[in-house]
């Protein structure tokens, strides 16, 4: 090729290379002090796009056990106040057995005992209350838990505890009318609330069978006992103080005054015939369901004395005993999948690094050779630049 002073086609060349080696280096350096192979998308297109979602996966383990483990604390709050609760209805059995030995106690007796009893069972309706995880209560009946425990939709466990009709107080344990001291139970005759749903709605009625206006109606009134479960609430027929009371309209007051303020029902709620005593709830609202109506139909239910006592807490404890072996073995699936989700997020983790992140040993010998290549470059360019000087000789001839 001939000698031109316009146009210096080795310098070029020169130039060319190095600039694609200043730009490999500028890679090099950039990799070895993120240490990420992949900082833009141009790094590696595909290999980011599989590297964003592999990310996403681990973000979502690694929550997802975080969430498990929150689960965990749930269980293990519920499992502990059921064990309590095991514990006193343990001493209601021994209270029933003891209560049972008719032989040796007296009324007295029978009373004294049945007042540890009542303690017992209100320490029953505590627990079931009071027991709660972030505000929400738990052994309430209403707790039914979803806990996302993988990173993709769909990937979740659920536990109920107890159900909408039987919390683990002593209505949802069937334990509330226990009574050591009398076995009471009183003919009942319930028509069911009619809801909305199938329509029209009926207020549900309840009838106590006895004479509440004739002769002898004061000795019907103090012989009422039992209770009455209405819209979730419970009121003790035998709890009514009718000191005062002289005619039927007067028992009837006393008698609905402390209905009114135990069920929030009406104070007329209570009617007295010669037949029965009548109790009607409320009307259903309009849009309701047949689970409305039935929390609005009233249920009596009679004391047990100390021998039907014994079967109804045995079949309290067995409750509880089922329910805190389900608690106990959605516990444990819990921590295998925490195990899981560990040894997915290390594997995964794996998988992204060797996508994304630089091979260390192996970019900084690159770097190495980028240099040597950039040190030749430079010193190719300074000799193109040299080689026209041989031009100004043949000028100067």
């Amino acid at each position: 090729m001939g000698l031109s002073v316009i146009t210096n086609v080795a310098a070029l060349a020169a130039t060319h290379s190095l600039a694609r080696t200043s730009a490999a280096m500028d890679t090099s350096l950039e990799r070895l002090s993120s240490g990420y192979r992949i900082n833009r998308a141009a790094d590696d297109a595909a290999g980011l796009e599989i590297s964003e979602g592999l990310t996403s996966q681990i973000g979502g383990m690694q929550q997802a056990i975080r969430n498990a483990q929150d689960g965990k604390s749930v269980v293990e709050t519920a499992d502990g106040a059921l064990g309590e609760s095991t514990a006193i209805l343990q001493r209601m059995r021994v209270l029933a057995v003891q209560a049972a030995n008719t032989g040796v106690l007296n009324q007295t007796a029978l009373a004294d005992v049945q007042k540890e009893m009542s303690q017992l069972k209100a320490q029953l309706d505590h627990i079931a209350a009071t027991t709660t995880f972030n505000g929400t209560p738990l052994l309430d009946g209403s707790y039914l838990g979803t806990f996302q425990v993988g990173p993709d939709v769909g990937d979740t466990r659920t536990i109920s505890i107890g159900n909408t009709q039987a919390g683990m107080d002593t209505r949802g344990l069937g334990v509330s009318t226990v009574d050591v001291t009398t076995s009471v139970d009183i003919p009942a005759t319930v028509v069911p609330a009619v809801s909305d749903q199938p329509g029209p709605p009926a207020a549900a009625t309840m009838t106590l069978a006895g004479d509440y206006v004739g002769a002898g109606f004061a000795n019907t009134f103090t012989s009422l006992d039992g209770t009455i479960t209405y819209n979730g609430k419970t009121f003790d027929l035998g709890s009514v103080d009718y000191t005062g009371a002289v005619t039927p309209t007067d028992y009837l007051t006393a008698l609905g005054n402390s209905a009114a303020a135990a069920l929030g029902t009406s104070p007329s709620a209570f009617v007295g015939t010669a037949t029965g005593l009548n109790f009607t709830g409320d009307v259903p609202a309009a849009g309701s369901t047949d689970a409305d109506a039935a929390l609005l139909t009233p249920e009596y239910t009679g004391k047990s004395g100390a021998s039907a006592a014994i079967p109804l807490i045995d079949q309290a404890i067995a409750r509880i005993s089922t329910t805190r072996a389900d608690l106990g073995a959605f516990e444990k699936r819990l921590e295998h999948t925490v195990a899981r989700l560990g040894v997915a997020i290390a594997n995964t983790s794996a998988s992204d690094s060797r996508i994304r992140d630089t091979d260390m040993a192996g970019e900084m010998a690159n770097f190495s050779r980028i240099q040597v290549l950039t040190q030749a470059g430079s010193a190719m360019l300074a000799q193109a630049n040299q080689s026209t000087q041989s031009i100004l000789k043949l000028l100067g001839a």
